[in-house]
């Protein structure tokens, strides 16, 4: 999809209803802004909606101690 768009004040611009629906960007979210040559390109940054794998406080404490215990240091 091709849209011509204007530059506003303080340099703002306005992205089109269409593009904004078709690729879900909302109020808030944050773009990367990617200058290539004479190209400037948007690209939503998004947070995963999933992650791999979840740690409790406690496996990350157990870790750090296993850590400190290795190298030596006393605590």
């Amino acid at each position: 999809m091709v849209k011509v768009i204007r530059v506003g004040r303080k340099y703002a611009i306005y992205l089109p209803k269409e593009i904004v629906e078709d690729m879900n960007i909302k109020e808030g979210d944050l773009l990367m802004v990617v200058k290539e040559g004479d190209k400037v390109s948007l690209m939503p940054l998004r947070r995963p909606e999933k992650y791999w794998t979840e740690v409790t406080p406690e496996e990350v404490e157990e870790v750090g101690e296993e850590i400190t215990r290795s190298l030596g240091v006393d605590s």
